[in-house]
């Protein structure tokens, strides 16, 4: 439908530039989820969708975690999708990593995030009630579409921990995950705080394959720094 034109605009990390398609920025939406609907299925991808309002530092935890980066200007995303090599039942595969649009203008979007996801990251911003608030819909939605959500891997994460302004403690986001029937952690993107044990931790509870961050059984550098900690001695 779109043509060569359409697969040259989309770059390696999903961005897409509407200019050099020819269309404007409200139909880009329309854009990505045709190309995501007829995408073909790769069996050995393992795709993490990420949700939450519009601010909670979505794109800053996944740029963290993909690139090591962190960026203090905020920027809405529609949707960009980051990929990286793990292990997967002791195979190599992606992760794919789709960093959702904060707004609720694109629900067919948002149910095709869904209906595609192999696990999920629900991100709220400790310094807004109404971030937590906003998840709601959300978790009922993957209910909805995924039925038995007991073998679906699913984080609570309470963003922005870094802040001292705070409307939400960390044992109200424990709470809300206890009934969600889920896991939960706080992190910051700013501080690279819990990042990397976030994205393991939702590895980790993938309870139908073995996925890991570790390639071949070489641990991350993050990973190979703790074990150098560890093995230090201190002398009193």
């Amino acid at each position: 439908m779109f043509g060569a034109r359409m697969w040259q605009a989309v770059s390696a990390q999903g961005h897409v530039n509407s200019r050099n398609l020819g269309i404007c920025n409200s139909d880009l939406p329309h854009f990505l989820g045709h190309i995501r609907a007829n995408m073909p299925e790769q069996s050995n991808d393992y795709r993490v969708v990420v949700f939450g309002a519009a601010g909670v530092g979505k794109s800053s935890l996944v740029l963290r975690f993909v690139r090591g980066t962190f960026r203090e200007t905020y920027i809405p995303t529609i949707e960009d999708t980051y990929r990286q090599v793990i292990s997967c039942d002791k195979n190599i595969c992606t992760l794919q990593i789709t960093d959702t649009t904060g707004s609720h203008q694109f629900p067919a979007m948002q149910r095709l995030s869904i209906s595609k996801g192999h696990a999920f990251i629900l991100v709220y911003s400790v310094t807004s009630r109404q971030s937590v608030e906003e998840l709601q819909p959300i978790y009922d939605q993957i209910c909805q579409i995924k039925g038995d959500i007991q073998k679906i891997p699913i984080m609570l994460v309470g963003n922005k921990s870094d802040e001292t302004q705070r409307e939400l403690d960390a044992s109200e986001g424990e709470a809300l995950a206890s009934k969600w029937k889920c896991s939960f952690m706080e992190t910051s993107a700013k501080m690279n705080y819990n990042v990397q044990e976030l994205f393991q931790e939702l590895l980790n509870l993938e309870k139908r394959r073995t996925v890991s961050l570790q390639v071949d059984g070489k641990k991350s550098k993050q990973q190979k720094k703790k074990d150098k900690l560890k093995g230090k001695c201190s002398v009193m």
